[in-house]
């Protein structure tokens, strides 16, 4: 049997049984040992929450930092070495409630990063509070009446915002996610991938039976490259399209505008006209 250098052999892993992120976990494993990926120069980013420990079960570099910050992380690692595959994966609470506001900055930048949302629309580490995709009328430990506003929809903003690469999974279907991972990881520039995770135990509105009824995938002949059509397919409410929404290539990194060298920066000093783009990038 051959062993997926990514496994963590041995490792006591502190999710519930039968939640959705054994699936992506193993979806995201069986992902990089296909693309070949040298676990070496591969690091994997998390903020805080049960999707956040992911980076714990994967054998790779991992950086665990505080909630809402994992991308700030993510960016400084690849800003220090652009050979490295960076990976930020966290929950949808910690990508898109705290760490909204870089969410939306690192679009705007587009860092060469994946970022993986494991989206089961609740706070499952703080015990079952609403997220900000949590759907209305369901009903948590806090919004007892159940929940009023409309969920955030992460396929739109960033497209709004011009991401070049944007994608939707579920975790349920693990080939098809996996498929989609690769494409993501391979692909120079921000890539997001939101990814539907059910919380088996505080979630109990948006089950795998509720996404396998409310998803579908995108036909064949669908092209990602039209941005109008994907935001019509990112705004739909009855049933939840899955597969790659939107692609754009070439769009230009944010280290290629800073002339971010590609040898680490350990190796190197930075010229005083690249210190100053880099100053200016962030006034």
């Amino acid at each position: 049997m051959t062993i997926n250098p990514f496994d963590m052999q041995g490792k006591n892993m502190g999710w519930c049984p039968g939640c959705g992120n054994y699936r992506l976990l193993e979806a995201l494993k069986a992902a990089l040992y296909e693309l070949q990926i040298d676990r070496r120069n591969l690091v994997v980013v998390s903020g805080i929450g049960q999707a956040a420990k992911t980076p714990q079960y994967v054998n790779a570099h991992m950086f665990n930092g505080l909630h809402g910050r994992a991308l700030p992380a993510a960016m400084g690692v690849k800003l220090s070495n652009r050979n490295l595959v960076v990976i930020a994966e966290s929950g949808d609470g910690c990508m898109y409630g705290e760490g909204g506001n870089h969410f939306m900055h690192a679009i705007r930048r587009n860092y060469d990063i994946t970022v993986i949302v494991h989206d089961n629309m609740v706070y499952g580490l703080t015990k079952g509070q609403a997220s900000p995709t949590s759907r209305p009328g369901m009903k948590t430990t806090l919004q007892l009446k159940g929940v009023v506003l409309e969920p955030f929809n992460p396929v739109a903003v960033s497209l709004a915002l011009d991401a070049p690469f944007i994608a939707r999974a579920s975790a349920g279907d693990s080939e098809q996610t996996k498929e989609i991972i690769k494409q993501a990881v391979s692909f120079k520039g921000f890539a997001i991938v939101d990814i539907f995770q059910p919380c088996v135990i505080f979630n109990k509105m948006n089950t795998y039976q509720w996404f396998k009824e409310n998803t579908y995938y995108l036909p064949d002949d669908y092209d990602p490259s039209d941005r109008t059509r994907a935001f019509e397919k990112a705004i739909e409410t009855e049933k939840l399209p899955l597969g790659v929404i939107y692609r754009r290539d070439g769009r230009e990194l944010y280290e290629d505008l800073l002339c971010i060298p590609h040898t680490p920066a350990y190796e190197h000093e930075v010229s005083e006209e690249a210190f100053e783009k880099l100053i200016a990038g962030y006034r």
